[in-house]
């Protein structure tokens, strides 16, 4: 079941480009040893808060059937006519995050070019990332994390989090949108990105384009660079997809030199990222360039590390899906 959240406040026009980097940064992309700081940061005013000539915004809330989940969607739909099979849809994960990388400009170049319903599935809170939540959606399996008497599972409620957008957040865009239900495109970064491939391997996600950026391959020992990636390829039988895989530079040439190796947090996050080797992303692009009926693409971003790959990874999916300029170069390391 879904509601409709309250009206939107209003906030000056301009979201300055030098602050992108800032403003979306994502944090380290495993539960127990994330920035939290940042990760907790109050999204404040967005586009989806004031009026935009070619965008008009609206807000509602799904929950879980359980009622123990509850998801935000912000819905951004282009003014003016819809084409004859309604307009394409643009699914962003980390919906509050993403947001942030939004300002004027952007939407109006998105107007003039293939103009998108934008779709942010955040969560129903004002965390630009809420860490616990992603963690236990968007990886594909459980695992565990702390030690002794603190120690937990957590993770593993992707396929029911792909339920809930199947059957009751994509119902809901639709009865608000126009949509092309043939031109769908789901990007996620990190976790996000994780996620996105568990999608594509599922055949159960009505995408035709998907965008994983930073994808965390390391999740639960690189589980996904096994029996579901060998079961997607010896399964997918021609089935059509576009695949965008995008990457910062600085994580396939990683350089840790100044990291404090003797925090246990620090030594803890990387052992558990070398589940998967750092071209981990780059080689998947080449063995799914071999399935039939895909479209790969592999896209990386000189210098930037996990964080400034969102902002980056998001402008450059928005480029290759609706056309507009290539901004991803406008992120700093």
């Amino acid at each position: 079941m879904s509601r409709v959240a309250s009206s939107p406040r209003r906030l000056p026009r301009s979201l300055a480009p030098a602050l992108l980097a800032v403003a979306v940064m994502a944090a380290i992309p495993v539960a127990g040893a994330q920035q939290r700081g940042r990760a907790q940061q109050d999204i404040g005013q967005t586009v989806a808060e004031r009026t935009s000539a070619h965008y008009r915004f609206q807000r509602f809330v799904v929950s879980s059937p359980d009622g123990t989940r509850t998801w935000r969607i912000n819905l951004g739909v282009p003014e003016g006519p819809a084409p004859a099979g309604g307009f394409p849809a643009f699914w962003m994960l980390d919906g509050n995050a993403a947001l942030q990388v939004f300002d004027d400009a952007l939407l109006d170049e998105l107007a003039s070019a293939t103009p998108q319903v934008l779709v942010f599935v955040g969560y129903d809170n004002q965390q630009r990332v809420d860490t616990e939540a992603r963690t236990r959606d968007y990886t594909p399996s459980a695992t565990t994390r702390g030690e002794g008497d603190a120690l937990e599972r957590v993770g593993g409620g992707a396929a029911a989090f792909l339920q809930a957008i199947e059957h009751q957040i994509r119902p809901e865009v639709a009865r608000r949108a126009p949509i092309d239900p043939q031109r769908q495109a789901l990007w996620g970064h990190s976790f996000g990105g994780l996620f996105v491939l568990q999608a594509l391997y599922s055949g159960q996600a009505n995408f035709q384009t998907y965008a994983p950026a930073s994808p965390s391959l390391w999740w639960d020992h690189g589980m996904m660079l096994g029996a579901p990636e060998q079961q997607f390829v010896a399964g997918n039988a021609g089935r059509a997809a576009r695949v965008l895989l995008m990457l910062g530079g600085a994580e396939r040439h990683p350089d840790n030199s100044n990291r404090n190796m003797a925090n246990p947090r620090v030594a803890s996050h990387l052992m558990r990222v070398a589940d998967a080797p750092p071209g981990a992303a780059f080689d998947l692009s080449e063995r799914l360039r071999q399935v039939s009926g895909l479209q790969v693409e592999y896209r990386e971003f000189e210098g930037l590390s996990h964080g400034p790959t969102l902002p980056a990874s998001l402008l450059y999916a928005l480029h290759a899906v609706a056309g507009i300029a290539d901004h991803s170069g406008r992120i700093a390391p």
